[in-house]
């Protein structure tokens, strides 16, 4: 099936990929690991991959909230 899928111009591994990468943006990354049977940090991999780091986000914004004019920094500012 691989090879005619090949013949077709359908690229299995482009087409896992993108399936993974778009399921990451949709679920947490516990289900996702349990749903496709792969390992919890390859799941995390893929949804900061796909999503970002936004853990790193939330502490950014914490951090703004608590020390809002810290270093003379403007809230509006893109960072």
């Amino acid at each position: 099936m691989g090879e005619r899928l090949r013949k077709l111009g359908i690229r299995l591994a482009t087409t896992r990929s993108t399936a993974l990468f778009q399921l990451a943006t949709e679920l947490p990354s516990a289900i996702l690991a349990r749903t496709l049977g792969i390992h919890i940090t390859v799941a995390v991999k893929w949804q900061r991959a796909a999503a970002g780091d936004w853990g790193a986000y939330a502490a950014q914004v914490s951090h703004r909230i608590n020390h809002p004019h810290q270093h003379g920094d403007d809230d509006h500012a893109p960072r």
